[in-house]
């Protein structure tokens, strides 16, 4: 709550509390009103990508099994970028709602993709392999994004700032139009809890434990897909809140996905919201990118599990 009252007060210009609370009953006198149009809806995109991604995260670690998993380290992210670019340069989308179903296709085609890859060779699907499928992967996506934008001079600045990651530009309108997305994505991935804590005992035994492996593994994987591809539309690729949310919080619950998802959900929204709030903070007058800060705190995180795991294990 004070991360979500310090969001609408803090900007470029500072708004007393009082000031919104003014906005908030009718008044038109100040800055209240200004705040309350732009950063109240921006605030609830952070709050609800934040959420979206915790639990994606959260989600595609079970499935996999891999601690390593996460929207942007496999690629997820990068795959829902490009069916936006594509979408935008060849076939002239111009609406979000448009913008969330070909991310959502992207995002899906490239978790296919991924795993497939990761999978081959001895010993399946380990958590390195798909880690190294994920960024292969990504980096190949990203050089196509680059090829398609590059030579569409009138698309390439709006593209370019959308991909670094932001919620800047969030509206009631694209609230709306991503709410019914992340209601149903996170609907399959609670559905799904109770299944992730058996898979999490290996394949054969959640099998023996009446678990419909292969059914319970996609209805997971779906309501993930939905989450990252839907977000991803709206704030562009913002990484590692997938991966650093849930691992934080299973340091605080515990492994037990009924409790794990829910809370992956309120530290994510609280993380990306404080992201944002910083990234206005150290930029005055500007404002630093979300994706930017993230991106910052997830790389250093990524690599202290890389080594507590010891690349030999994975």
């Amino acid at each position: 709550m004070l991360i979500c009252v310090a969001s609408v007060t803090i900007g470029s210009r500072d708004v007393g509390i009082e000031d919104v609370l003014a906005a908030l009953g009718g008044s038109h006198e100040g800055f209240g009103p200004a705040a309350v149009a732009t950063r109240i809806p921006r605030t609830l995109l952070a709050a609800a990508a934040g959420a979206a991604l915790g639990v994606s995260g959260a989600v595609m670690q079970g499935v996999t099994r891999n601690p390593l998993a996460d929207p942007g380290i496999l690629g997820i992210n990068t795959g829902a970028s490009l069916a936006v670019v594509v979408g935008i340069a060849w076939f002239g989308l111009t609406t979000a709602s448009t913008y969330i179903w070909v991310a959502i296709l992207g995002a899906g085609l490239t978790a296919v993709l991924v795993y497939t890859l990761g999978s081959l060779g001895q010993g399946g699907a380990t958590p390195l392999k798909l880690a190294l499928a994920g960024a292969a992967t990504g980096a190949a996506l990203t050089s196509f994004i680059s090829a398609v934008v590059l030579p569409r001079s009138d698309i390439g600045d709006s593209v370019r700032s959308w991909q670094i990651g932001g919620v800047g530009g969030g509206t009631y309108a694209s609230l709306l139009q991503v709410g019914p997305f992340l209601l149903g994505g996170a609907v399959l991935c609670a559905l799904s809890a109770r299944a992730l804590n058996s898979l999490a005992l290996g394949d054969e035994l959640a099998a023996g434990l009446g678990e419909r492996v292969a059914a319970a593994r996609g209805v997971a994987s779906l309501g993930a897909v939905v989450l990252c591809g839907a977000s991803t539309a709206v704030t562009g690729p913002i990484g590692f809140v997938g991966l650093v949310v849930p691992h934080t919080c299973r340091l605080l619950i515990g492994p037990d996905h009924r409790w794990l998802l829910p809370f992956s959900a309120l530290v994510g929204a609280g993380l990306l919201t404080a992201a944002d709030v910083l990234g206005r903070i150290v930029a005055r007058p500007d404002e630093l990118a979300v994706g930017i800060l993230t991106a910052l705190l997830g790389a250093p995180f990524f690599i202290a599990i890389v080594r507590r795991q010891k690349v030999s294990r994975l």
